[in-house]
């Protein structure tokens, strides 16, 4: 009896403390009526100062913000899901400078986040965030920013930083908004270095941008983005990596399939950045309602410098958005130039291919070379059992 009511005690005393190591700040909250950690329930948020491997007999639930700090790991299993508390941007996952993530899926185990709602919706909660050392342009060179969402730094001069490795990872529901002008995304990775290994990764139905890019080199492999209601893919700052096999659907709510900066026009006071975004971006393909629905495919502007290979563009009213005037956002510049161009385009259903909005002189022709000749991604291959549409 007496051995009962120590065990019920202690139960107890873990139910509604706080945990801590050293200097963190880590809410491990356990109950589940075993004896046994495994099997348990467990609500997690706060700073982590020590690695954190999580196990795949215990359901894990989001309460807050789960930061891991500088030197820490976070290691998900294959298989398992995390939920989070339908309390919007309040409650998110971000890997800080100098931490890594370890969530290695299979595409027969997805690692999925996910909200904890009964009718879970478009910005229930915050999101996954990466923040790196790599090179951003919103600021002098080899300083730091700081991310909208938590105020953490990001950005540096290390274009190989490694923030772990992302493989099969699905985020669903995400996109809560903190306020007017500072939205969670599905995935947000800020100034994250090529060193970081990014493979078969999705985000599902969030209220704002699928997937984005503030800057950094980090290269991306079969990215989706499906139902999301702002832009789907979204890069500024100086992003210089590529992506390669994308997959974009557009549902009912929805704004650009990728909307691109040269750098973030929010500052006012850096239009002559020191470098401008350059990604590379290979077998993409962007979904539409129809041309009749209206839309914009592929919005360019502020300068952002890119190459497009293989592009397959269905069900919008314009391909190509292209916007900026000579001097601070010379993206139509880019084009003649060619430091902006599309080489094999397929435009399905779609009314105007290229919307010329700059102050420089061009048409598609001066654009894309070898129109008609894009193929579709192999989506029902390489989505096939991780994906969800």
């Amino acid at each position: 009896m007496k051995k009962n009511l120590i065990l019920g005690l202690a139960l107890i005393s873990v139910l509604f403390s706080c945990t801590t190591d050293g200097t963190s700040d880590v809410i491990i909250n356990n109950y589940g009526g075993t004896d046994d950690i495994n099997g348990e329930t467990i609500f997690l948020s706060g700073n982590y100062t020590q690695d954190l491997t999580l196990d795949i007999n215990n359901t894990y639930v989001l309460n807050g913000p789960l930061i891991m700090t500088s030197g820490t790991t976070l290691t998900i299993p294959a298989g398992m899901t995390i939920k989070a508390l339908a309390t919007g941007a309040s409650v998110y996952i971000a890997i800080s400078q100098g931490a890594r993530i370890d969530a290695q899926g299979t595409a027969s185990e997805p690692i999925v986040l996910t909200s904890n709602a009964s009718s879970p919706a478009p910005g229930d909660w915050g999101g996954l965030i990466l923040l790196g050392r790599a090179p951003i342009n919103s600021v002098t060179s080899g300083n730091s920013s700081t991310s909208e969402i938590g105020s953490l730094p990001y950005g540096g001069t290390n274009a190989n930083d490694d923030s772990g490795i992302l493989r099969y990872v699905r985020v669903e529901y995400s996109g809560g908004a903190a306020d007017g002008s500072s939205e969670n995304n599905g995935i947000s990775f800020y100034g994250v270095g090529a060193g970081t290994l990014v493979d078969y990764i999705e985000s599902f139905a969030g209220k704002d941008d699928g997937i984005e890019f503030f800057g950094g080199t980090v290269n991306v492999s079969h990215l989706v983005a499906i139902n999301n209601e702002d832009d789907s893919i979204d890069w500024t700052e100086g992003y210089s990596g590529s992506i390669t096999d994308a997959y974009v659907k557009h549902g009912a709510s929805h704004d650009k399939g990728i909307e691109a900066d040269g750098y973030n026009s929010d500052y006012g006071n850096n239009a002559s950045p020191i470098f401008w975004s350059n990604p590379t971006l290979t077998n993409i393909t962007i979904i539409g309602n129809g041309a009749s629905t209206g839309g914009e495919a592929i919005r360019l502007r502020v300068g952002t410098k890119a190459i497009f290979n293989n592009i397959y563009l269905q069900g919008y009213n314009k391909g190509f958005g292209i916007h900026g005037d000579a001097g601070d956002n010379p993206t139509g510049a880019w084009v003649l130039d060619n430091s902006l161009n599309a080489t094999d385009v397929t435009f399905n259903d779609i009314n105007i291919k290229l919307d010329n909005q700059t102050t420089e002189t061009f048409t598609v022709t001066d654009f894309v070379t070898n129109d008609g000749a894009g193929t579709m991604t192999d989506f029902a291959t390489w989505g096939a059992g991780w994906s969800k549409e």
